[in-house]
């Protein structure tokens, strides 16, 4: 993988696989082959910049990915590698831990999502209220003489 350029990370029957963190350790440029991948921090790194993103139907195309990849010149290469150097951090565990891994990276995203995961709970009691205790302890049928 160090001296390929270009590194395939095709869509598997797992959600997680390590081929994306080893293509990025190796500063060869992902070919992302899925149509619904979801990527650790895509909210604050823009993919795009580092990778190759392929739909499954085209990567399945007779010679599409040899003619994208030998397309790509240099300068653009060059700029997706130096931009891999720059997010390899991200991707690293370390210990201890330090500023800008992927520890720190990791509880970022938690920090972010916190805010939304609160707000639907809160709406999800909106239309919610709390039972009282004669509603629960109902022992007969309620007639107007015991209905209060």
């Amino acid at each position: 993988m160090h001296t390929s350029k270009f590194c395939l990370n095709i869509a598997g029957d797992t959600p997680s696989s390590n081929r994306l963190f080893d293509a990025i350790a190796s500063h060869c440029v992902p070919v992302i082959i899925s149509d619904d991948i979801e990527l650790p921090y895509e909210d604050v790194l823009d993919y795009s910049e580092f990778c190759i993103f392929v739909r499954t139907r085209d990567a399945l195309k007779q010679n599409f990915l040899v003619n994208l990849t030998r397309n790509i010149g240099r300068d653009e290469w060059t700029r997706m590698w130096k931009k891999l150097q720059e997010v390899q951090k991200f991707y690293e565990f370390q210990f201890p831990s330090r500023e800008g891994d992927a520890v720190q990276m990791i509880w970022q995203a938690v920090a972010r999502r916190v805010p939304a995961i609160r707000m639907q709970l809160h709406k999800s009691k909106r239309f919610s209220r709390k039972v009282s205790r004669k509603e629960t302890e109902l022992s007969r049928i309620p007639s107007p003489s015991n209905f209060w």
